[in-house]
């Protein structure tokens, strides 16, 4: 299993980061190389990705679903991707605290499955390409919460 965890500040109360993150449409929406979005409601979206591994030449087909909401404090998020001879699933968990400034968010995330081709990726080479995709997109979530003025 490969674990990632960190923790981000947001200047906007629970109630809106909670609104946000979860909503699997908002979180696909910040997606930078999310590709043929089919898919993109508050509980499931749908859409291909092309990893950014020099010797994946397919997209990847994803599936993210909220699998659980407690209101304001905790998101539970399942990503499902499926490529030729491959598969993976990574379960997440966001935790929304009130802050002096905001919100902070705890999370963590674990790829509790790996199939086919992705078996044989030396972990450290996914890893590093999950934590970049990771950067990304926290970062444009935090662009698109962002308060406006």
């Amino acid at each position: 299993m490969i674990h990632f965890e960190g923790i981000r500040d947001f200047p906007l109360p629970p109630e809106a980061v909670f609104a946000k993150l979860g909503d699997a449409g908002f979180l696909v929406g910040c997606l930078k190389d999310a590709e043929e979005v089919t898919e993109k409601g508050p509980d499931r979206a749908v859409w291909k990705l092309q990893p950014g591994l020099s010797f994946v030449r397919t997209k990847l087909d994803i599936t993210m679903d909220i699998t659980d909401r407690s209101p304001v404090t905790r998101v539970n998020v399942k990503l499902f991707s499926r490529g030729i001879g491959a598969t993976a699933t990574v379960q997440a968990v966001l935790n929304i605290e009130p802050a002096s400034s905001g919100s902070v968010v705890r999370w963590s995330a674990d790829v509790s499955e790996l199939t086919g081709l992705l078996k044989l990726v030396p972990k450290g080479l996914i890893s590093s390409t999950a934590h970049k995709i990771i950067d990304d997109t926290w970062s444009e979530v935090g662009k698109q919460m962002a308060p406006v003025e």
